[in-house]
């Protein structure tokens, strides 16, 4: 199954302020997260609007009237964040069909709306070949996406020859 599951035994919410866009209407996302000690939070969900975090960002936060509100990234978890508008038109069969090869990657996502996905990529995964299968699913019309935060290393080829 690679949508993610509802669990949030053991978790609180987390305030993130959300970037004004044009004819947006939500100024906030509140997000899961895991208390990891003092004012840290190992984020458990994936962004739906928020740009800048990813699941399993270790994230700070401070107590404003009863509201954990987000300061910033303590540490990154190395994964990445990607949303997807569907066609009005897509039924869940054809998501799923779609949705295969980004699967096969390792990828899970969450649902906001029937159209409106938020996919999670995990450190393991070739983030160059998912934003390929990405850009593969916007040319044919599967969806429409936008990264919304790329956490992982960039790989460097292995040099030839010897190490000083």
């Amino acid at each position: 199954m690679t949508q993610r599951p509802n669990s949030n035994e053991g978790l609180v919410k987390l305030v993130f302020d959300v970037p004004e866009k044009d004819g947006a209407v939500l100024k906030t996302e509140s997000l899961w997260a895991e208390p990891v000690g003092g004012d840290r939070y190992l984020l458990r969900n994936v962004p739906f609007l928020v740009f800048g975090f990813s699941e399993q960002d270790v994230i700070t936060a401070k107590e404003d009237n009863g509201t954990l509100v987000v300061t910033g990234v303590a540490m990154r978890g190395g994964h990445s964040t990607y949303r997807l508008g569907l066609p009005e038109d897509t039924t869940e069969e054809k998501f799923l069909k779609d949705w295969v090869r980004l699967e096969e990657l390792g990828c899970t996502y969450e649902r906001a709306t029937r159209r409106f996905v938020a996919i999670d990529v995990p450190p393991h995964a070739d983030i160059h070949v998912v934003y390929q299968s990405l850009e593969e699913g916007e040319r044919a019309c599967q969806w429409e996406f936008e990264e919304g935060h790329c956490g992982h290393l960039e790989r460097k080829p292995h040099s030839q020859g010897t190490v000083n």
